[in-house]
């Protein structure tokens, strides 16, 4: 019995160690080019005071409203065609860290 816990917490680490490696990739080909330099003032990555500020003003679902249909300054879908409404509000977590 402890065997298979110890088994299901590892695969439990493993899994979320691969959607957190997964948010990296999409961020890496898809969210980088403008957001690790700030691009068109795109908010950074990591900078943490201006995420928390846009999701206190806007909120989560506003955030992702705004990724999907696009802003002036950034495409709709954020340069990620396939992502989905989830994969969206993991890259916005992901960079507000």
């Amino acid at each position: 019995m402890k065997m298979m816990m110890l088994s299901l917490m590892v695969l439990g680490l493993v899994m979320v160690s691969n959607a957190y490696a997964d948010v990296e990739k999409i961020y890496a080909q898809s969210c980088a080019t403008c957001h690790d330099s700030g691009t068109f003032n795109a908010p950074k990555k990591g900078d943490v005071t201006t995420w928390h500020r846009l999701n206190q003003q806007k909120g989560q679902e506003a955030l992702i409203k705004s990724i999907r249909q696009g802003m002036p300054q950034m495409p709709a879908m954020g340069l990620c065609q396939n992502c989905t409404d989830e994969d969206f509000a993991k890259l916005i977590d992901y960079m507000s860290r």
